[in-house]
């Protein structure tokens, strides 16, 4: 919803010009975009067992689901939209706070022989806590699956503590690719200089890893195995920032699933997000809109 120009005082409406209801979670937004790209996607998630919950399946209707059905409400999150381009959200617990490490277990291993090239992403760990105590053994029970491992960790709520850095930690070294915007390197690493963040950051990842650095309007940069890239994207009009992290990882993982290279990867997760966050409503995006995201643009 938005967009506001002032917080409202306790107890006050407002009317807001726009608004869209729609699926989301870090997950399930890059999910429903590979499914446009389109490249095949099983999606491990969950629902809630009320009212919203089956229609909250009902849209990744056309991927592989495994959804569990958690007892109770399903996550709400309401996104408030500034004039200023910034935003706020509110959200609840809901099913999210249920998903079982157990589930997550259970389906890797039934998700039959993994094809060569593969990749999973995890998304948003510090809003699944049933999936915390467990989750650098997740991340290794996708690699023994054969899967690259991509993590996009999200915002802890909490801050990034002392003791969300060891966690953090333990995780790093089973990343393939880590995908973080430029506040979430910095923090993580302790510094407000993004170069030096990720200075910092490479040697706790796997050797041959990739660290990509999406840095808004400026486009995106990436290291891996010492070779540097980075995409800058033309400015664009955008009211409706959300999911842009979510876009950027489903076209830059569609790319490297291509066999493209570093640069040509971010630069498809720079198109992809650009084309999606240049549409509000999300709905009004065309069927054909992302299908030549993947290409690599002319030279």
């Amino acid at each position: 919803m938005g967009s506001l120009t002032e917080w409202p005082q306790i107890g006050t409406e407002l009317i807001l010009p726009r608004s869209e209801l729609r699926a989301g979670g870090s997950a399930g937004n890059t999910a429903r975009l590979m499914r446009q790209l389109p490249q095949p996607t099983r999606l491990i998630s969950a629902v809630g067992s009320d009212e919203l919950g089956p229609w909250l399946a009902q849209q990744f209707t056309g991927l592989e689901l495994s959804l569990q059905v958690c007892p109770g409400a399903t996550t709400l999150s309401v996104g408030l939209m500034h004039a200023c381009s910034e935003r706020n959200f509110f959200t609840t617990e809901g099913h999210l706070a249920r998903l079982s490490a157990a589930h997550v277990h259970e389906q890797l291993r039934q998700g039959g022989a993994v094809p060569a090239g593969s990749v999973a992403l995890f998304c948003a760990p510090f809003l699944l806590p049933g999936l915390m105590p467990d989750y650098a053994g997740l991340l290794s029970a996708a690699a023994s699956q054969g899967y690259a491992v991509a993590l996009d960790t999200g915002w802890p709520a909490e801050g990034w503590t002392d003791a969300v850095r060891r966690d953090v930690d333990t995780w790093l070294p089973l990343c393939d690719h880590l995908l973080l915007n430029e506040l979430e390197i910095c923090s993580m690493a302790g510094t407000q200089d993004l170069d030096q963040a990720m200075q910092r950051l490479l040697p706790r990842l796997k050797p041959g890893a990739t660290l990509v650095a999406k840095v808004g309007p400026r486009g995106a940069r990436a290291w891996q195995a010492g070779e540097w890239a980075a995409h800058a994207v033309v400015p664009a009009e955008v009211f409706d920032t959300i999911g842009a992290g979510d876009a950027f990882n489903a076209g830059y993982l569609g790319a490297r699933l291509t066999g493209a290279s570093l640069e040509a990867s971010l630069a498809a997760g720079c198109r992809v997000a650009r084309t999606v966050l240049t549409h509000f409503p999300r709905s009004s995006l065309p069927a054909e809109a992302l299908s030549n995201c993947l290409a690599p643009e002319p030279a």
